[in-house]
């Protein structure tokens, strides 16, 4: 696998079932930063515990029928906001068809996600290696919206011993991984300090899947 970072603009199929589309949301961006404004409005973005004890460093969220949450008891999904005990707010169209357009660019036709998991990056805080095994459903993929701040991607192998690529996100590159590549080791390196002229010093990444 290529570990340098990706300069083009084109569309990059970097490994089997993993489709970079730079751009791809950002017409819709501002109409997305609006969406998530107005989730996170009824469920408000917090920093989780891992199962350990730690205080994760990126702030989340969820839309949809099911929201990822982590603490004393494990990573899981549920229906319910633990804040609240309220469901989760449904989620927005524009999320849901932007994500199904995505993936099916990428060979992963009829994707109907479930789950959006919304996470706020500010400066210095990462995302280390792990994989996505908490969905039942692991034939469906995987597909990240980036916004604001760009980000250093990690994209590593099925093993955490396998050195990783690094893929620069920008505002309004979508990333989309499944079949072969659905369980490889991903991360995100500590972000760098900048000022989007929309989100300041911050990174929006929506990641959406199909939980159950």
């Amino acid at each position: 696998m290529n570990a340098e970072l990706f300069p083009s603009e084109d569309e990059q199929a970097f490994a089997p079932g993993a489709l970079l589309l730079p751009g791809f949301a950002l017409s819709k961006a501002a109409a997305l930063l609006d969406t998530i404004t107005a989730v996170t409005a009824e469920a408000p973005l917090r920093q989780l515990h891992t199962p350990g004890g730690q205080l994760m460093q990126v702030a989340m969220s969820n839309c949809g029928d099911l929201g990822w949450v982590s603490d004393a008891r494990g990573y899981r999904y549920q229906a319910l906001d633990p804040n609240s005990d309220r469901h989760w707010p449904a989620m927005p169209a524009l999320i849901k068809d932007l994500a199904a357009e995505a993936a099916q660019r990428a060979g992963f036709a009829d994707f109907r996600p479930d789950a959006c998991l919304i996470n706020r990056y500010l400066p210095g805080n990462r995302l280390s290696l792990h994989q996505d095994l908490d969905e039942q459903d692991l034939s469906q993929p995987i597909v990240s919206i980036s916004l604001g701040l760009p980000a250093v991607f990690l994209f590593g192998g099925l093993t955490r011993a396998d050195k990783p690529a690094r893929l620069t996100l920008r505002h309004g590159d979508v990333l989309v991984w499944g079949g072969p590549s659905r369980l490889r080791f991903h991360g995100v390196l500590p972000l760098a300090d900048g000022d989007h002229p929309l989100l300041g010093r911050r990174r929006i990444n929506l990641t959406l899947r199909r939980a159950c």
